[in-house]
């Protein structure tokens, strides 16, 4: 693997979405998350790492250094038990093992070195791990209205329903869709932290491959189109950086353009604005999308 990384960074990636679902809330039967106070959509950062790990899945096979530790339907257990197994350890030395354990887990496994990992399990204890990569919640940069659409079933699912001519075999169901909205995430990559998990150059790199590929791999009926429309990378000199986070964040814009009137329907009715004479000394300002 290459040199882990020594810069510090933050980036703002915008993204939007049309006639679909960005990030269901299963608390709310799966309508689009939304800020109860405000109106402003949401999508996790759970939601978005998910699309990362699944585009790394794509790229590099699973093959080790680019494992996936959290993947559908993945024994936790399991995928800890091989780090035991690769260092020939037993799993009732839990206490004396933990560091060696966790470190191949970084070595091993990409979303781990990445974004970090609570291991700390009875059987095969592997510890703690924080990531250098974080996100935010991404808020879309207007109010979002759901909508919610009456979607019916003309198959059916066994002979006798076939047979049932007096029954209504339209099975009725529910979708909810946006029907337009860019929303705003923030990142950070602390380099102090990449020194502790391991967190690369190459992998710095396939990360930003991820964020702007990531919708790419990721369609379905459900999601409508999701597009990357700008991603805004600020590179620090050193690896503890030359100017908060905040105000290089600050010096990114989103508002509405001149003459667009009414709901917004396309990234067109926007205009991003880079206050570059903002960005302090040390900190340079790179545009990936």
């Amino acid at each position: 693997m290459n040199d882990v990384i020594k810069n510090r960074y933050e980036f703002v990636l915008l993204f939007d979405v049309k006639d679909g679902n960005p990030n269901g809330d299963p608390d709310a039967g799966n309508l689009p998350r939304i800020d109860p106070e405000t109106g402003h959509g949401l999508v996790t950062d759970v939601c978005l790492k998910r699309k990362v790990r699944n585009y790394v899945t794509l790229v590099e096979k699973e093959q080790p250094p680019y494992e996936i530790y959290i993947k559908e339907k993945a024994v936790l257990t399991n995928q800890q038990e091989k780090a035991y197994k690769a260092l020939g350890l037993e799993n009732t030395q839990k206490a004396s093992v933990s560091e060696q354990t966790k470190e191949w887990m970084c070595q091993n496994f990409f979303d781990v070195r990445t974004f970090g990992a609570v291991m700390s399990l009875k059987d095969f204890n592997c510890g703690q791990v924080r990531g250098p990569v974080q996100l935010g919640f991404a808020r879309s940069i207007e109010q979002i209205v759901p909508a919610e659409h009456s979607i019916t079933r003309m198959a059916v699912a066994t002979k006798r329903e076939a047979d049932d001519q007096g029954g209504d075999n339209r099975t009725m169901g529910r979708k909810f869709t946006v029907p337009y909205a860019l929303y705003r995430v923030h990142g950070f990559i602390s380099a102090p932290l990449a020194g502790k998990t391991g967190f690369s150059e190459k992998d710095l790199d396939l990360f930003w491959n991820a964020l702007m590929n990531m919708f790419d791999h990721d369609r379905s009926a459900a999601r409508g189109e999701m597009n990357p429309r700008k991603l805004i990378v600020f590179k620090h000199a050193n690896e503890l950086g030359n100017a908060p986070a905040q105000k290089l964040f600050d010096s990114v814009s989103v508002a509405r353009k001149n003459g667009s009137n009414g709901p917004a329907r396309s990234f067109d009715d926007y205009e991003v604005v880079l206050a570059v004479n903002a960005v302090p000394e040390g900190v340079k300002l790179i545009e990936k999308l």
